[in-house]
């Protein structure tokens, strides 16, 4: 049986509400029972709806494709140490929210949902925004006033309407909440359906692995978006008897705002209010993570750590990566950032997979502004 239920109290909700939050508070998770089948999956097309029998979506008419590719896992040396990183930000908004919102548009436009909105720092909001193009589905976009200028023009390309918000990420975000009184919430970080877009990520790297899972993922946390996915998508297949264990999750913060590495660190079940500098990583500029206690539920359950960055280390892997030959954002040089700091004390043994999140197209501007280049 398919419905939200709430992880803190167990009320229950239908699918097709507009419910995007318990009563109590918290925000929801969706129950559902995947299916695996490596024969069909093997026979399917190289994307991610080839797991078509583990995402939450009914009828074949309602999927909504633009071509977003199985990713390439590469592997690359830092340090002198071989790991495996996911080229993620190949999708067709040059971004890994593409997993996310191909997914929760094609389940709204399942439920018959007319118009959505949403709360982003700007790819979130672009991949949305590119899938409610394709399903014909009205969207507004509340992004902070402080959005990289490329993501604005990208989100404004797509045909939403663009809503900037002075102040903070979190005042976008209140305000959003205010407006999805009255019309359906896509949100990344409230909505379930986004989280088991995101999902994807595991089962890719487990058909990639040889039906294997790694033994640590290192991922960005700003909301927790991808770290979570992963969570649930590995906790699947280990539930269907398809892997062993779950990876070890490590998640990555910058060191200007890092709410969830302060709790860890601290031994706390909830992330403290924080108040957040600035960083040019504002992907994961997150001061107030909705689901921040299920990141460090998940993250203390694998076994993992939560590590930060600075600025100057940012910068470093941002010039490291285009010297491999990969122009990403800063916040997916962050991850690299703590992926080498991780590295410095891995067991040698260890199989680790990380991932490039976004391209460096969408952060022009700010790659500019913090000198990057020099």
């Amino acid at each position: 049986m398919e419905k939200f239920y709430c992880p803190e109290c167990d009320h229950s909700y239908p699918i097709h509400s507009t419910q995007w939050h318990c009563e109590c508070g918290s925000p929801l998770d969706l129950l559902w029972t995947p299916k695996f089948f490596k024969r069909k999956i093997l026979r399917r097309d190289f994307n991610l709806w080839r797991y078509r029998e583990a995402l939450p979506i009914h009828e074949d008419r309602s999927i909504l494709s633009m071509g977003e590719r199985v990713t390439p896992l590469e592997g690359m040396e830092f340090d002198g140490q071989s790991v495996q990183i996911k080229i993620d930000y190949l999708f067709p908004t040059g971004s890994y929210k593409d997993r996310g919102a191909a997914v929760l548009i094609s389940k709204a436009r399942e439920l018959g949902i007319q118009k959505v909105v949403e709360d982003s720092s700007g790819n979130a909001g672009a991949a949305i925004a590119a899938y409610c193009a394709k399903a014909g589905i009205e969207c507004d976009i509340y992004v902070p006033q402080s959005t990289s200028p490329g993501k604005l023009v990208q989100i404004q390309m797509y045909g939403a309407n663009l809503k900037k918000v002075k102040g903070s990420r979190e005042e976008t975000a209140r305000v959003t909440m205010r407006a999805a009184g009255r019309t359906y919430y896509a949100s990344h970080c409230w909505n379930p359906f986004f989280l088991h877009g995101t999902k994807t990520f595991a089962f890719e790297i487990w058909e990639q692995l040889g039906w294997r899972s790694p033994d640590t993922l290192i991922l960005p946390i700003g909301h927790g978006t991808l770290l979570l996915g992963a969570y649930i998508g590995f906790k699947e297949l280990k539930e269907a008897g398809e892997i062993k264990k779950i990876p070890k999750l490590v998640g990555i913060q910058s060191s200007t705002c890092a709410p969830i590495y302060h709790a860890f660190l601290k031994g706390l079940t909830v992330p403290p209010y924080l108040r957040k500098g600035e960083t040019m990583a504002e992907g994961i500029a997150i001061a107030e993570p909705i689901r921040g206690r299920q990141i460090l539920n998940a993250t203390r359950e694998t076994g993992g750590e939560i590590l930060t960055v600075t600025e100057r280390e940012i910068g470093s892997a941002m010039k490291e990566m285009g010297r491999k030959g990969h122009f990403i954002e800063p916040t997916a040089a962050a991850t690299i950032a703590g992926l080498k700091k991780y590295l410095r004390r891995k067991p040698k043994s260890e199989a680790i997979v990380s991932t490039l999140t976004g391209t460096g197209l969408k952060a022009l501007e700010k790659i500019k502004i913090c000198n990057i280049m020099k």
